[in-house]
């Protein structure tokens, strides 16, 4: 292997000399650095410089280290793939939408408007007051501890920060599978690796001893999981919790997306693991426009991700954080939040029993959406397509689990069920045949 590119006789000196490498591409993405002794021998410097530069270059997330594979070039983050269009005439139940029918409308007109207008200034609280208020009284009811609460711009957003603070580029994050494809993404786009962990009727199943001691993070959907829909059991959390009490420095993540909507408890809230963040997203409840996400969890990682805000965005808009408190609170006082996670209740158990009919099983479970296994996703996809129904093929959504399809669940109604159950009996039913 030419080393010729490697220079230098410090640690400072040996980093530029291989990211100047990387730049003219005579390092490109994905091609192993020489080895710490190759190298130290050619510049006649001690091996441990040569590691402290690898080093330096590994936290600024220039290289990874791979176990055997040894130091390598990052590869470029993967690009989400594009959004599926839905055909136009076609009933969609592949995109995730809500149902927009169960959103709340502000009321109260221009006297609403002036009072969330009324905080403006640079001066005022990073994290709106009302908003906190609102979120504690339902993390309370939660059974979750919610001492602090810290305002974000979104889910991912939340997400991002904590894995910023607690995770360098190289490192292995225990994800679902199948799994939101946006989580997967922001990974890739911080140079972690995901690790999959297979989703039954209980939620995650237990992975294999040591599986999580290799990882820094672990990220969980507690409930009305996305795309099967399952909760995760007390059981299961019992089972899963006396692995994380033996590793403290994990971050487990739980990424509480159906939040208000949902009845199922929240099997963790009284046995919470030593290091955790818990992130609730208004999108669900109250539209995706409403870019607010609460999170609260171990206090000195929220620190640290609202150090990292201070120094970005700063603060959520506190016109977008009002609206979203008077909103939530308007939902909450008139019982809307109950009739809007009841309307989704009935719409999947309406599906479910309508494919029981049709001798098709689905898991118990909540939420937007039903995951079915199929044979071939495309030949489901187009059938759907050929009868009215844009369903999403279960691609985007999988690291290692089989195939399958998402319906949601968002732009039908409950009578449209039987129809729906009796064509995708026979989307599933009907024999692939090859065409040349």
């Amino acid at each position: 292997m030419s080393t010729l590119y490697v220079s230098g006789k410090t640690t400072a000196d040996i980093a530029d000399s291989l990211l100047a490498a990387m730049r003219d591409g005579t390092l490109p993405p994905g091609n192993p650095l020489p080895a710490v002794r190759v190298a130290a021998q050619q510049l006649g410097v001690n091996p441990n410089t040569v590691a402290a530069a690898y080093a330096r270059l590994r936290d600024a997330g220039h290289v990874v280290t791979d176990g055997r594979r040894g130091t390598r070039v990052v590869e470029p983050p993967e690009r989400m793939p594009h959004a599926y269009a839905v055909p136009q005439g076609l009933r969609d139940l592949a995109s995730g939408n809500v149902d927009a029918a169960l959103l709340p409308q502000l009321q109260g007109g221009a006297a609403t408007w002036a009072a969330l207008t009324s905080s403006a200034g640079y001066d005022a609280p990073a994290d709106l007051p009302a908003l906190q208020a609102e979120a504690r009284q339902w993390l309370s009811a939660q059974g979750l501890p919610c001492e602090e609460i810290a305002v974000f711009s979104g889910t991912l957003d939340a997400v991002e920060r904590a894995l910023r603070a607690h995770t360098r580029p190289g490192e292995r994050v225990a994800v679902e599978d199948p799994c939101w494809p946006p989580m997967v993404a922001l990974l890739h786009s911080l140079r972690l690796k995901p690790v999959p962990l297979s989703v039954d009727g209980e939620g995650v199943c237990i992975p294999d001893a040591g599986v999580l001691a290799g990882c820094t993070a672990l990220v969980l959907t507690p409930r009305a999981h996305n795309p099967t829909g399952a909760a995760l059991s007390p059981a299961r959390w019992k089972a899963l919790r006396v692995q994380l009490q033996a590793l403290p420095h994990l971050l487990v993540v739980l990424d509480d997306h159906w939040g208000p909507l949902s009845a199922a408890p929240l099997a963790m809230a009284a046995s919470l693991p030593p290091l955790w963040l818990h992130v609730v997203s208004v999108s669900k409840f109250l539209g995706p426009d409403v870019r607010v996400a609460l999170g609260t969890g171990s206090p000195a990682l929220l620190q640290s991700m609202q150090a990292q805000q201070a120094l970005g965005p700063r603060w959520v808009s506190r016109i977008l954080q009002g609206l979203a408190a008077s909103l939530w609170r308007q939902m909450r006082d008139g019982s809307a939040l109950v009739q809007a996670g009841g309307s989704y209740a009935a719409r999947r158990q309406g599906l479910v029993q309508a494919l029981a009919a049709q001798q098709i099983t689905v898991a118990p479970g909540e939420g937007l959406h039903l995951w079915l296994p199929v044979a071939d996703e495309a030949a489901v996809v187009q059938s759907m397509a050929s009868r009215g129904w844009a369903v999403q093929a279960g691609g985007p959504l999988r690291l290692a689990s089989a195939p399958a399809v998402r319906v949601s669940l968002g732009g039908c109604k409950p009578t449209d069920m039987p129809r729906l159950a009796a064509d995708l009996a026979q989307a599933l039913r009907a024999p692939g045949r090859a065409v040349f």
